[in-house]
């Protein structure tokens, strides 16, 4: 039997902002038609579709917008298997796909003033033009990723586990003192 653990388990770096491994995420991809996934959301999740690139919270779960036939779910990592086969009952017989991704990703909190800063040394998006509840598909250096904003000044990166420790110390990179950007913002 294996340990079942993080990509990355307590990898934090203080620079001019923190960088910090989430640990255990649950996390469920829909795809299907969004009045298909309505419904089963509210009924499996209580969450409501969010609007386009955007992230919809209820207690610890939330639900970001991914394209026009995907949703992320986000939520528990102990929750995410009962959930998932919540949702898949729900939506058994219609057109609609759902996966538990848990395992498959990892996710990093970049915390500071200027965490938009070091993000976009990585990503090709306007960071600072972020609002808390949006989300964007992007990639980190050249990696896939999404980028959301929970609240002020914290972005989190969900990437793929296979390349956690390269995203990590790229961010890490980026963060290092003296690296900040004079007249960023």
């Amino acid at each position: 039997m294996h340990d079942i653990r993080s990509a990355l388990p307590g990898a934090e770096y203080e620079g001019y902002v923190t960088l910090r491994e989430a640990g255990l995420c649950g996390m469920i991809t829909l795809r299907g038609d969004p009045d298909t996934l309505r419904d089963a959301l509210r009924e499996a999740a209580g969450l409501d579709l969010p609007g386009m690139r955007r992230v919809s919270v209820v207690g610890d779960h939330a639900l970001a917008w991914m394209s026009p036939d995907e949703m992320l779910l986000m939520l528990p990592y102990a929750d995410a298997p009962a959930t998932a086969a919540r949702l898949q009952s729900a939506l058994a017989h219609r057109f609609a796909s759902v996966a538990d991704v848990s395992d498959a990703r990892a996710v990093f909190h970049i915390a500071g003033p200027r965490g938009a800063e070091v993000l976009a040394k990585l990503c090709p998006v306007d960071t600072a033009a972020l609002t808390p509840g949006d989300i964007r598909r992007t990639r980190a250096a050249q990696v896939a990723c999404a980028v959301w904003v929970p609240e002020p000044g914290v972005f989190v990166l969900i990437c793929f586990r296979s390349v956690a420790q390269y995203v990590f110390d790229a961010l890490a990179l980026s963060a290092r003192p003296g690296g900040e950007v004079a007249g960023f913002a």
